[in-house]
């Protein structure tokens, strides 16, 4: 018995390490790639790269490529196999979802400031193209060019700008989506300065003033909670560190909480509470965002 425990831990662990390297070494679906490849490109497939090269970009790029939910099944499968219950496995997929949900709302947070960061930076060209003598619409389709970062909506607003066609139509529609909401009020500018005469440089100066400070006003929140989420991940850490303990100092945790009935009762109350407790605190903080 003392050397089935080891035996299962090395296989776990190699278990983990192949899935790893299968991702490195070309993905899931590297075979149905080639396919494609093949009948896209008429029966030239272009030779893959040598192993170091591809080895090399894989641990370049391994933070990109192992996904923050996936550890939520690989640690459900590892405890499962050290204590021995399918229970890590269920909960492991049961947070799968939770964990992809989280990834996708930062990774849609990075959009939304990288667009609100483009709007500026296009307000910014703007200014500078107008003042240097440039017609509206050619300053317009120079500091889109620069600017960029706004995907599809980009090419209605080039061809308005060229075109002589309604540009503050087409940025206002541009503004719609997240992060780009400061289109608007650059529209409005552009409305102002064609159909009144007013000064488009002026106008975009203080335009790009504003969203500046809400983008420093936002950036300093987020500052200033991220002690209040830094603790309460560190709270929800904690029963991972007391089953650590609990372990080295021989007590078997694992075994205790997986199969006997108080210990399956104390991990479903302690899971709840846990989920409640995480959930309570970083609604906190999103509303303080929000706010």
């Amino acid at each position: 018995m003392p050397s089935a425990l080891p035996q299962s831990a090395y296989v776990a662990a190699a278990l983990v390490c192949a899935l790893a390297a299968v991702r490195l070494l070309g993905g899931w679906h590297s075979g149905a790639r080639r396919a494609r490849l093949l009948l896209a490109g008429g029966g030239a497939v272009p030779s893959p790269p040598a192993l170091e090269t591809r080895l090399r970009h894989g641990l370049a790029g391994l933070r990109a490529r192992l996904r923050a939910e996936w550890w939520a099944p690989a640690a459900g499968l590892l405890l499962a196999v050290l204590g021995g219950s399918v229970l890590p496995v269920v909960a492991g997929a049961a947070g799968l979802p939770v964990l992809r949900r989280a990834r996708l709302a930062q990774a849609a947070r990075r959009t939304r400031e990288r667009r609100a960061d483009a709007v500026i930076a296009l307000c910014g060209a703007l200014a500078g193209e107008v003042r240097a003598g440039r017609q509206p619409g050619q300053a317009l389709l120079c500091a889109v060019r620069d600017a960029g970062g706004f995907g599809d909506s980009q090419a209605a607003v080039l061809a308005a700008a060229r075109f002589g066609g309604d540009v503050p139509g087409a940025l206002s529609v541009a503004a719609r989506r997240p992060g780009a909401e400061g289109l608007r009020g650059l529209a409005a500018c552009w409305r102002v300065a064609v159909d009144q005469g007013a000064g488009l440089a002026a106008g975009l100066d203080r335009l790009e003033a504003a969203l500046r400070a809400e983008r420093d006003q936002r950036a300093d929140l987020r500052a200033q909670l991220a002690g209040a989420r830094a603790t309460a991940v560190m709270l929800a850490a904690l029963p991972a560190l007391g089953l650590l303990l609990g372990t080295a100092m021989g007590a078997d945790p694992l075994h205790v909480l997986l199969h006997t009935g108080a210990g399956m009762g104390c991990l479903l109350v302690g899971g709840v509470l846990e989920g409640m407790g995480l959930w309570w605190a970083l609604g906190i903080v999103r509303r303080a965002e929000a706010a």
